[in-house]
């Protein structure tokens, strides 16, 4: 994995003197190192410098971190699940009505597929399986996380009241409370690096997939997370996945502000498009990032008018 874009481990008060000045000047927040989103970022980053603009990513905590912090133009982007930057717009779920309206989407990034991932030298074969085991709860850091762990549980007819929980911080903590043995499993997202390090640690994974595969097990799990979806995937195929499997997956998107210069977002739409190998050379998952998916469907949120601007222009809407 090659990481060649500047990153600063920073803290989000101190971004504003980094981000101000030039159009062609621009950051992009992201989560922790190890997390997928700080994976992601880098690789955006990094397609968006290939194309001539000067990129840095600024790392935080989580998105229910920086996504304010964009809205309010501290920032210029930011990358998240689709369903996190609606409820964000709306003050929905954990926002308790604090909406961020002045939020609007860059373009789709490749979905996110995710896992609970368990030792493979262990009894643990199936989400069922954990029932009345020791598990990561909590995420006081990163509210995303819980709703996506029912999800999860569902399709084994599960709720987190039939694990032992264990609270961590967010995912990053999760998997260290993992290697230390304080769990028998913690969910994170396939490819990120924190996993291949977990995977290291323990000296193998299993990536638990879905329980069931029905239209009824998908609709449980989109009580939790409304834009949920399942997808297979092929064995060998990540880290922890021994054999053919579905996983929960959903759509990710990169997002900016309303007032974010229209020259920079049409710019920074146009390095995605055009520079996917750039962004798969970078973070290998990011190889099914499809340009011709950027501007599918957004849910509540708005497109930014410089991201509308390319769209017309490369015939995607």
């Amino acid at each position: 994995m090659k990481f060649l874009v500047k990153a600063a481990v920073i803290g989000l008060a101190s971004i504003v003197g980094n981000t101000a000045a030039a159009q062609n000047n621009v950051g992009i927040a992201t989560s922790n190192p190890g997390s997928l989103f700080h994976n992601i970022g880098t690789a955006v980053a990094n397609a968006a410098n290939a194309n001539g603009l000067n990129t840095t990513i600024q790392p935080a905590t989580s998105p229910n971190q920086f996504i304010p912090f964009v809205n309010s133009g501290g920032i210029e982007f930011g990358v998240a699940n689709l369903q996190e930057v609606n409820y964000s717009i709306t003050g929905e779920a954990w926002w308790n009505g604090v909406k961020n309206e002045n939020i609007r989407v860059v373009g789709h990034l490749q979905p996110l597929v995710e896992a609970i991932f368990v030792r493979a030298d262990g009894d643990i074969k199936s989400v069922g399986d954990l029932r009345g085991k020791a598990m990561t709860d909590g995420y006081t850091a990163q509210n995303t996380i819980l709703p996506q762990l029912a999800a999860f549980y569902s399709t084994a007819g599960m709720t987190r009241d039939d694990v032992e929980k264990v609270s961590v911080a967010s995912v990053v903590a999760g998997a260290n409370a993992f290697m230390a043995g304080d769990t028998v499993g913690f969910i994170f997202a396939h490819g990120a690096g924190k996993v291949r390090e977990a995977d290291a640690a323990v000296g193998g994974l299993r990536a638990l997939g879905v329980d069931d595969t029905s239209d009824a097990a998908l609709a449980a799990a989109r009580e939790h997370w409304p834009t949920a979806f399942f997808t297979e995937l092929k064995a060998g195929s990540m880290p922890g996945v021994i054999e053919d499997d579905t996983y929960i997956a959903f759509p990710q998107v990169v997002f900016t502000h309303a007032g974010a210069s229209d020259e920079a977002v049409y710019e920074m739409t146009k390095a995605m498009y055009e520079q996917g190998a750039v962004m798969g050379e970078t973070f290998p998952p990011m190889r099914a990032f499809k340009p011709a998916d950027m501007a599918n469907d957004i849910g509540v949120a708005e497109f930014h008018p410089g991201a509308i601007r390319f769209f017309e222009e490369a015939g995607l809407r």
